[in-house]
């Protein structure tokens, strides 16, 4: 009995696992899937805008006006010398973020620009001298002003940097 008893065992488990290969078959084909879709979500930033806009000791920039840009990350952190981030992807799909902070100046552009290192040039973007720095990763357009660091930088083009530095609004 028991050779019968240990056959009946590996057909059931044969069979099992026919029916179940069968339902996820099944479930596979007709639960529909996106193989192309972003797999970047979009966050609203507003909350935290109005948190840190509260909280910081400068006045917090986030940008106005841009189309087709897309925020993909927000944090304020206080302890980090009041450090403000806000996160994008341009409308071509490179990343660039809003970084401000009172703390030391060379030692942060360093730290959220990837080492990029300050060029001796300026900028002017809506009235106002930006330096630019260049990096191995991302290059970035810097300003310090009103008591804090205000950093525009990452993988897109100079001009899309420039773009987001004038866009940037503090109320």
């Amino acid at each position: 009995m028991a050779s019968k008893r240990g056959k009946q065992t590996v057909r059931d488990m044969i069979l099992s696992l026919a029916a179940i290969s069968a339902v996820a078959g099944v479930v596979y084909i007709f639960i529909p899937h996106d193989d192309k879709a972003d797999p970047v979500k979009a966050v609203d930033y507003r909350v935290e805008l109005l948190t840190a806009r509260r909280a910081a000791p400068y006045p917090v920039a986030a940008p106005s006006g841009l189309t087709g840009w897309k925020p993909t990350s927000v944090g304020y952190d206080r302890e980090a010398g009041n450090s403000w981030h806000l996160g994008f992807l341009d409308p071509d799909g490179q990343y660039v973020a809003v970084e401000q902070s009172t703390s030391p100046v060379e030692k942060y552009v360093t730290e959220v620009s990837q080492k990029a290192k300050d060029t001796g040039r300026t900028q002017q973007v809506a009235g106002k001298a930006w330096q630019h720095w260049e990096g191995p990763k991302y290059d970035a357009l810097v300003l310090h002003d009103k008591g804090a660091t205000t950093v525009v930088t990452g993988s897109a083009s100079p001009e899309r940097l420039a773009e987001m530095a004038a866009s940037l609004k503090t109320s």
